[in-house]
């Protein structure tokens, strides 16, 4: 199925609750965006509240992959800096894409389209972390992403405390 990829589209409450749907089918999938499965739509909505507000506030812009139903099934969340030394460059958040829309080039077309988004606000790179481990670093590596530093064992992932993992930074300059 075919995605159209937007920034900034009305976060309206069904979307809101679409991106609340998306996060929980996403991480009760193994995905890493910040939550030890098994989770709900209710333990993800007030995360998903507080990105609202951001979003409000014009500190947070989104990137969305629409279905024609205008269902999102990719999203992303470009973060501003507030300290003035680190204004020319942006934090990518709680990038998804939907289980059933994984292999398709739905991924790179979300990270594009954050990145064109980056451009024409006249940043100068855009950074994200992952967890190590799914096979992340291969995929945001071929888009450009260079890893910037690894921060041992700083994510815990399951309930058992030795399955820790690794924290990756990446960095795209868009100079």
């Amino acid at each position: 199925m075919s995605l159209t990829f937007v920034t900034d589209p009305e976060f309206t409450p069904a979307l809101r609750d679409g991106v609340a749907r998306l996060w929980n089918d996403v991480n009760n999938a193994g995905g890493a965006v910040g939550f030890v499965p098994p989770t709900t739509v209710r333990d993800v909505m007030p995360h998903v509240e507080r990105y609202a507000a951001e979003l409000s506030a014009g500190t947070l812009r989104l990137v969305a992959g629409l279905t024609p139903d205008g269902t999102p099934a990719a999203v992303a969340f470009l973060a501003y800096n507030e300290l003035r030394l680190s204004r020319h460059w942006a934090w990518l958040q709680t990038v998804m894409v939907s289980p059933a829309h994984q292999g398709s080039g739905h991924g790179a077309a979300l990270l594009r389209t954050a990145e064109a988004l980056a451009r024409k606000e006249g940043l100068r790179a855009i950074r994200l972390s992952c967890r190590d481990g799914l096979g992340l670093e291969r995929f945001y590596g071929a888009l450009g992403y260079r890893e910037i530093g690894r921060v041992p064992g700083a994510l815990r992932v399951g309930v058992a405390d030795e399955d820790d993992r690794d924290s990756v930074e990446f960095w795209l300059a868009l100079d």
